[in-house]
């Protein structure tokens, strides 16, 4: 976390991108990979050249309130964004890994207009155009930042709605990530038909809660431009 804060956040690949004579550049992030509970959300966003959001970088270092704050702005100033989430069952049947790579492509596939040159953080995504793969990637491209913030804000919501409806595992503080009283709760209670039995600390716990005890709403994909 140290070497992140020292990172410095800047256009300097949307640039080489754009130098390159790419004119939509997206950039690319997903957030809940190393989650215990609930969906794994990516998000693409195609930012306004000549429009500097101020305070833009990785999510993990900004706090809630200011990443509210910076989604709406990034919404309203994007050429296109746009949100995808893979469920539980299939983070189960593919790994969080191949999940987490669905995400992306199906955030970048709901794109309008589509972009010609992605900006990913990490990894490389099954799409057709120019990538640009940058390690550490959300902490050095406002695109990239920016698809961070905004599938961040997106999936803490998720979470938040769903705590009542599971209040034992304080889902609302630790948004599905491990915590003391999140452990405790699944060794006591076990897994809810929303964790993923694929991780470790979830299928060594108890049997699962059966599904037909809870009712959801489908979450909608969300898109804008």
């Amino acid at each position: 976390m140290r070497l992140l804060k020292k990172l410095k956040c800047t256009q300097k690949f949307e640039k080489l991108a754009w130098a390159s004579g790419a004119q939509l550049v997206a950039g690319v992030d997903e957030v809940g990979r190393g989650c215990l509970f609930g969906p794994v959300v990516a998000a693409a966003v195609i930012l306004e050249p000549g429009y500097r959001i101020k305070g833009l970088r990785d999510s993990k270092l900004i706090d809630q309130e200011t990443r509210e704050k910076l989604a709406e702005r990034i919404k309203k100033h994007a050429v296109a964004y746009a949100i995808a989430a893979v469920d539980v069952a299939r983070i189960d049947q593919l790994n969080i890994y191949w999940a987490s790579l669905l995400a992306m492509r199906e955030a970048i596939a709901q794109l309008a207009p589509a972009p010609d040159h992605l900006l990913v953080d990490a990894v490389r995504v099954n799409w057709e155009c120019p990538q640009t793969k940058i390690i550490h990637g959300d902490a050095l491209s406002v695109s990239i930042a920016a698809a961070s913030i905004i599938a961040k804000v997106h999936r803490d919501e998720m979470i938040r709605r769903w705590d009542p409806v599971f209040p034992q595992y304080d889902l609302a503080s630790n948004k599905g990530y491990r915590s003391p009283k999140h452990l405790a709760a699944l060794n006591e209670y076990g897994p809810t038909p929303l964790h993923r039995l694929s991780f470790a600390p979830v299928w060594m716990c108890h049997e699962p809660q059966q599904q037909e005890e809870f009712e959801f709403d489908d979450e909608p994909l969300a898109t804008g431009s």
